[in-house]
């Protein structure tokens, strides 16, 4: 629960707006720091799950790398002071002018999805005279056990270079003079609870960094991706994944050389719980089958539950301590039936102007936002600065 001193002090705020509690994010990348660091492994934050300038600075101070999946990305890690050998770009579709860029600062390497990348890579690369790193996405066929559109580790997956492909992949990487193989990169999905998942993609990764090897091909970097999940239904609980059973299922079935090095790409993981989107009550429709509490945050500020069913504890942090309750289905302003927060939520009985807080939001939250029915642009408010 959001604590109600701080609450109080949202009152006069307008909303809706993103609370981060910094104090949370901390202890998370600490957590996350120490865990890998004493099993010597490298983290590198994903951008795509929070790009938030102020969130960027703590997580580069902690002294984690940077995974971006854009030219944009890349260069917003730059901006904010990540070092370019710290800095890894993957994404299945990365566009000339992105690629050329990303070569120009000298990135760490690039996760490459297909053989006609690494031969587009090699083209660029060859133009400006320079070698490019790359490591190979390997689709792994792991089923994440997760929701199908955050997947990524199957054979019916758009992401990585299929098993059937790898023969010619290697043959087409010798003729590449301007590519520098220097790992594999794997990835599953993403919100995954399940340490078994993990253990399974080890397999994997052990029987391909083997194949490689068993072809001449010395492997300096096996990046394993991300995909640690956290518990949105009890957040105040549980506001800090288990890393320490994360590394230490990679740590005791990875199987690696001494020169070999384990990356990581955590995003979800290390931001999600400390960020809440606040919001304020407009409407309250009581009918005879349903009732709606309409907030002036939307699928424009929050797109997740709309986009795949995702569930977000909410919390009347106005009146949290009213005895009596209703069940509301929590909507939005926009004008789409899928601007729905989510249905027969357990609330204090709720009135017009009470603040909503829709915890868990640090991740994909604020990066998704739009500017749909011409929405004015997300507001943040940081705990430091109360």
């Amino acid at each position: 629960m959001i604590d109600t001193a701080i609450a109080a002090k949202f009152a006069a705020k307008e909303t809706p707006f993103y609370y981060y509690d910094m104090a949370v994010l901390n202890k998370t990348l600490e957590a996350a720091h120490v865990a890998s660091h004493k099993r010597g492994f490298h983290v590198h934050y994903a951008l795509k799950a929070n790009f938030n300038d102020v969130l960027l600075k703590a997580i580069k101070q902690i002294g984690f790398g940077a995974d971006c999946v854009s030219g944009n990305e890349v260069k917003k890690a730059i901006e904010c002071g990540f070092a370019p050998q710290h800095i890894t770009f993957a994404g299945v579709g990365k566009s000339d002018k992105e690629i050329n860029y990303a070569l120009q600062q000298n990135i760490f390497a690039f996760n490459v999805e297909s053989i006609q990348e690494l031969e587009v890579i090699n083209e660029l690369a060859s133009k400006q005279g320079v070698k490019a790193n790359v490591a190979l996405r390997i689709n792994p066929n792991v089923d994440a056990h997760t929701h199908h559109y955050i997947t990524t580790g199957l054979d019916e997956n758009k992401f990585g270079i299929p098993n059937a492909d790898l023969e010619k992949c290697a043959a087409v990487l010798k003729k590449c003079e301007f590519i520098e193989l220097v790992g594999l990169h794997f990835h599953v999905g993403s919100q995954i609870t399940d340490m078994t998942v993990f253990k399974s993609l080890c397999v994997k990764v052990n029987e391909w960094k083997n194949w490689f090897e068993e072809r001449g091909t010395q492997i300096r970097v096996l990046n394993v991706g991300g995909g640690l999940g956290i518990d949105y239904k009890n957040p105040d609980g549980n506001p800090i994944p288990d890393f320490e059973a994360y590394f230490d299922i990679f740590d005791r079935f990875l199987e690696r050389k001494p020169h070999q090095e384990v990356h990581f790409e955590l995003g979800r993981a290390l931001v999600a719980q400390c960020g809440s989107l606040v919001s304020r009550v407009l409407y309250v429709k009581n009918g005879v089958k349903k009732n709606f509490l309409v907030l002036d945050a939307g699928m424009t500020e929050l797109m997740r539950p709309a986009l795949y069913q995702a569930y977000h504890k909410m919390e009347n942090i106005s009146d949290g301590t009213a005895a009596e309750a209703l069940n509301y289905d929590v909507v939005g302003p926009i004008c789409e039936s899928s601007d729905c927060f989510g249905k027969e939520v357990p609330l204090p009985i709720s009135k017009r102007g009470d603040l909503i807080a829709i915890r868990s939001a640090g991740a994909y939250g604020e990066v998704m936002a739009s500017r749909y029915n011409l929405r004015e642009e997300i507001r943040f408010v940081y705990s430091d600065q109360l």
